[in-house]
């Protein structure tokens, strides 16, 4: 599989719940570049579990310390599994206290083109 529409072909075959992940998080705007390093170098460690189907943190507005965050998860195991690992647990650990995070976990069913 080496496409996003091939992993959700994949998952909506299994008949699972796909879970996406989306929203924001305000961290101080004077630490929003070493903030974005460390969220990214959680990018393969996502990518080595399998179940991950999409995950990516951009800087919406450096200077109100303002973060997108978009996931997508094939299901709540693999989630589980990605927020388990020590990597993003110290992402927490260190970040929780100084960001308002404003991030959302959504089941996701009925997968279509938006388009369509």
């Amino acid at each position: 599989m080496n496409s996003l529409q091939d992993k959700a072909a994949a998952i909506a075959d299994t008949g699972q719940t796909a879970i996406i992940v989306a929203g924001r998080v305000f961290v101080p705007a004077d630490d929003i570049e070493t903030f974005i390093a460390e969220a990214q170098a959680t990018y393969p460690i996502a990518a080595a579990n399998p179940g991950n189907m999409l995950i990516s943190f951009c800087v919406e507005d450096a200077a109100a310390g303002t973060v997108t965050v978009l996931e997508q998860w094939a299901s709540q195991e693999t989630l589980d599994r990605h927020l388990a690992t020590p990597e993003v647990m110290a992402l927490f650990t260190k970040w929780g206290p100084h960001m308002r995070n404003e991030v959302r976990k959504f089941d996701a069913l009925n997968e279509r083109d938006p388009l369509a």
